[in-house]
């Protein structure tokens, strides 16, 4: 409980979160602290930096390359609408507030990809940001079947998928299938998918589980140490509590396979209780949401018992 008091004093889009997964409240108690992310703190913040031109920080995903493609990038551009739409997407803000719907027409509307200036809901080249337009198109009511059928073809013989596949790669990629199952599994809850996309997503969350999620399929070796560490916001990166997370959206009792990233998970708890900020990934920002790597973290800890609940529940 005192965890859950530390949880629930924060912003309202992890306030709504934790009333909804963790604190059993009643739906309409949930729902009326989930409208309050659009017009307070952070959900109304990003709300409020959407350009003039219907973007964030001028551009779609890297509006350096647009402004000065002759200048080195200066750091990842979490500013841009990509990632911008993704916070609000993990931030849980109801899509149909009047706000959201207006900004997301703007982006619609006016936001053209860097590289060849297609509308943003169309799609860009890579599938590590194919799956995270996938996600965003589904959750602010956008069409991106086509984008669905593009990630479909580009699947690995693996199962997988990888960014660099275009230039030679036939292996496939934790964080790219990472970002196109999320995308896949949005798609399939709101449209009800087809044969060949729940066939497509099956085979990427056995790319995943049969390295148990964390481990080389050849030798059994730690991939990247990194991925061990909890990360948020995850930006299009991968680590096991973001694997963990999917397959809890899944819905399905876990596979016995990830049992060694659970109890990596379990081993991270903290003797207050909490879980740690981990690994925060550099660039620009908007604005900070929790202190530095090494201090309980809100969203992990929310992250990390959501995990367990689900975990926990289904092996009874």
């Amino acid at each position: 409980m005192v965890v859950l008091d530390w949880l629930l004093d924060s912003d309202p889009a992890i306030r709504w979160q934790v009333l909804h997964d963790l604190a059993h409240a009643p739906v309409e108690v949930a729902t009326a602290e989930r409208s309050r992310v659009a017009t307070e703190g952070w959900g109304a913040r990003l709300l409020a930096l959407q350009g003039e031109d219907g973007q964030w920080a001028g551009g779609a995903c890297f509006p350096a390359r647009k402004f000065r493609p002759a200048q080195p990038e200066p750091g990842q551009p979490w500013t841009a609408t990509l990632p911008t739409l993704q916070l609000l997407r993990d931030f849980g803000i109801d899509p149909h507030a009047s706000l959201v719907r207006r900004a997301v027409a703007q982006v619609r509307d006016h936001c053209r990809w860097e590289h060849a200036g297609q509308p943003f809901f169309s799609g860009e080249v890579e599938p590590c940001i194919n799956g995270r337009l996938i996600a965003l198109g589904v959750y602010f009511n956008q069409n991106v079947d086509g984008v669905v059928s593009r990630l479909l073809g580009e699947q690995l013989g693996d199962g997988g998928w990888n960014c660099e596949a275009e230039n030679g790669s036939v292996r496939s990629s934790f964080a790219t299938t990472i970002n196109v199952l999320e995308g896949l599994l949005a798609h399939e809850r709101a449209t009800g998918g087809s044969a060949e996309s729940v066939a497509a997503r099956r085979r990427g969350e056995e790319y995943l589980l049969e390295r148990r999620l964390f481990r080389r399929k050849s030798t059994g070796e730690i991939v990247n140490p990194a991925w061990l560490q909890c990360s948020f916001p995850i930006r299009w990166q991968y680590d096991v509590l973001r694997a963990l997370e999917y397959f809890r959206s899944v819905g399905n009792a876990p596979d016995p396979r990830m049992d060694e990233a659970i109890d990596l998970l379990r081993s991270k708890q903290q003797p207050d209780g909490t879980w740690l900020l981990e690994n925060t990934h550099p660039g620009m920002v908007h604005f900070t949401l929790e202190d530095v790597d090494g201090q309980p973290s809100r969203w992990n800890t929310l992250r990390a018992l959501r995990v367990l609940r689900w975990y926990e529940q289904s092996a009874r």
